[in-house]
């Protein structure tokens, strides 16, 4: 029993990798849809699998958080086109 749950884990946890790094080229801290596809994978893969049957929980983990990381994506885009472009001052003055 542990043994499965810790494969799906495991499982879960590389898909949300590999989704994470489709958003860009390079890893910006201040990037809304990296952050929002983390959060929106992790968060939807915790509710699919709390929320499932005793057969089905590692499946629903993964839908979960494939859904929670697209959401999560969308979400984080859209407070980055919202939000200015950050202001270079030219470092030390």
């Amino acid at each position: 029993m542990l043994r499965k749950r810790l494969k799906n884990l495991l499982f879960s946890l590389l898909a949300i990798a590999s989704l994470s790094a489709c958003t860009n080229n390079s890893a910006n801290p201040n990037s809304g849809a990296q952050t929002g596809a983390v959060v929106g994978a992790l968060a939807g893969s915790a509710i699919g699998y709390n929320n499932a049957g005793h057969h089905s929980r590692g499946g629903s983990a993964v839908v979960g958080g494939l859904l929670g990381a697209a959401v999560g994506a969308g979400v984080g885009s859209a407070v980055d086109s919202n939000n200015p472009p950050p202001v270079n001052n030219g470092g030390w003055q």
